[in-house]
């Protein structure tokens, strides 16, 4: 059975300039190099991996969104980056969740939880 997520990964045209998005966005954000030229691997705070893929992303958004949980502290730091890259982002249930998407098509959530 498995005992925890070990990466997601996610599908884009450019892997490199996807890692920085989440390099920008995240101020924890470790981006490296894959082992080829088509993957790039971002290791975010609290042991969650993402593997960006070279090829052709999904066509369009759907209601599929990966959701991290944040304190609101970094939610709003998160939007003031957001902000300041001049990509856009939604708040939703009330403020406690603020949606963004990449480059490709995949959403985002920044889900407020307790610190």
């Amino acid at each position: 059975m498995p005992k925890a997520l070990d990466h997601i990964a996610l599908v884009v045209r450019d892997p490199a300039r996807s890692g920085q998005l989440f390099a920008r966005v995240f101020d924890d954000a470790v981006v490296h190099s894959g082992t080829g030229d088509h993957d790039t691997e971002v290791q975010l705070g609290g042991g969650i991996c993402l593997i960006l893929v070279a090829g052709e992303p999904p066509a369009t958004r759907n209601g599929d969104h990966i959701a991290f949980a944040v304190s609101r502290h970094e939610q709003r730091a998160c939007a003031r980056r957001l902000e300041a890259m001049g990509l856009g982002y939604v708040y939703a249930r009330g403020d406690s969740a603020l949606y963004f998407d990449d480059y490709d098509n995949h959403v985002f959530e920044l889900d407020v939880v307790e610190d």
